[in-house]
């Protein structure tokens, strides 16, 4: 009996791509929590930040040299009385507060520019005479300074929900005082791995088993995408036990079932979601690798709950979740929307493949500074792990290039 529902759906790269974009677009994130600021790294807001007063609170100056009046120096080399000097901190009485005609005050960077000054000469152009500084650069007015809520003004926003927290971001809510944050609760994300060829790392496979290296992957990448792993246990090649374990994964917020959704004769994916009135978005995309990817909605006893059906060989897994999966887990987690972009770099070794499929192929990017270069590695096709593991980006080969010369522009999608 044939494993593919009668409404298969084989879409392009591209249209298998938007069609995950269109329906992460459309789902809502889980509860928020309260984090402490270190831990909320790497977490999505779920609160705006805005700024408690103005970015910088005052005219700040952004080299070390002597604070002036621009016109002072029309002509150069000038000679200037030096009132004062003011470091960044500072707080006495001693600090000049303003700066007349033919006068001058040592700052440094950081510090608050004095009223009066409008330029901040750079102590590589002065020379400093007791109480006196030549200066020998005339200045602009405004040059290296900063004005006062350049960078924000009192309640604009910085930071707005939807933002996964980096560690500029991290830093601009601590410039704010925020000691803690709310951020989007992670979604849990259930893998269920398939087939009676598949046993646990910890047996001893034999001759003809593998060990389940899809879950542990999925694992990993669920967590680099924000989300909290549910690992299932391996399903066999029986359906009643497969529909069992999917009605289990189901419970999570999202579901990712790997192997099972080929042509063959026990992939059995395909035919227990459509018994169980699952709605198939796309059931194939023209990459490779990865073909017979599958994406879908199913309910379960409280909601629709979207899953994906992964090739089972571990590049083929690895490569789905980063194209199709990725867009759907960050929408789960809080994420706004974001494009999937890939760089551009020079091919070091002539490309020669089949056309009409969309290639995504594990390659080494090298090389120093703006001098880099990208090349496949040699590799045994998509069950090949310790390939994939030794690469750090994959080649993006469109459908209709068949040869592409070293020395080339070509797509890269890093990893």
């Amino acid at each position: 009996m044939s494993a593919t529902p009668v409404d298969a759906k084989l879409l392009t790269f591209e249209n298998a791509r938007r069609t995950a974009e269109e329906h992460a677009a459309r789902v809502h994130p889980p509860a928020t929590e309260s984090a402490d600021l270190l831990d909320a790294a790497g977490r999505v807001l779920a609160e705006p930040v805005t700024a408690d007063r103005d970015f910088p609170p005052f005219p700040r100056a952004t080299r070390d040299g002597y604070a002036v009046r621009a016109a002072d120096l029309s002509h150069v080399p000038a000679t200037l009385d030096v009132i004062g000097e003011i470091k960044a901190g500072e707080q006495t009485d001693k600090i000049p507060s303003a700066v007349g005609h033919g006068q001058a005050v040592s700052i440094m960077t950081g510090a608050p520019v004095p009223a009066g000054a409008d330029a901040i000469v750079m102590v590589e152009y002065t020379s400093r005479r007791g109480d006196a500084v030549q200066i020998t650069k005339q200045a602009t007015p405004g040059e290296s300074i900063v004005p006062r809520g350049a960078e924000a003004r009192q309640g604009s926003l910085l930071l707005d929900r939807g933002r996964r927290l980096n560690a500029p971001a991290i830093a601009l809510a601590a410039s704010v005082g925020k000691s803690r944050l709310q951020v989007y609760c992670r979604p849990r994300v259930a893998v269920l791995a398939t087939g009676d060829e598949i046993v646990d790392i910890n047996s001893t496979p034999g001759p003809v088993q593998i060990r389940n290296s899809n879950t542990y992957s999925l694992a990993a990448q669920i967590r680099e995408t924000g989300g909290e792993p549910v690992l299932l246990p391996i399903a066999p090649d029986e359906p009643h036990a497969l529909r069992r374990l999917i009605e289990q994964g189901l419970a999570s917020d999202l579901l990712l079932i790997t192997g099972g959704v080929s042509m063959g004769r026990y992939d059995l994916v395909e035919q227990v979601l459509s018994e169980m009135k699952a709605e198939f978005f796309f059931t194939g995309a023209q990459i490779q690798p990865g073909r017979p990817v599958v994406f879908g909605r199913c309910a379960d006893a409280s909601a629709q709950k979207y899953f994906f059906g992964l090739p089972g060989n571990p590049v083929s897994t690895m490569v789905t979740f980063d194209l199709f999966v990725a867009p759907m887990l960050a929408a789960l987690a809080g994420a706004s929307p974001q494009k999937l972009t890939f760089l551009h770099a020079r091919l070091k070794s002539d490309i020669r493949v089949k056309t009409g499929l969309k290639r995504f192929l594990p390659a080494i990017l090298a090389g120093e500074f703006e001098n880099s270069s990208v090349e496949l590695m040699p590799w045994q096709g998509s069950g090949d792990i310790a390939a994939t593991a030794r690469a750090n980006c994959y080649v993006v080969i469109p459908p209709d290039r068949e040869h592409i010369p070293a020395g080339d522009w070509v797509a890269v999608m890093p990893r």
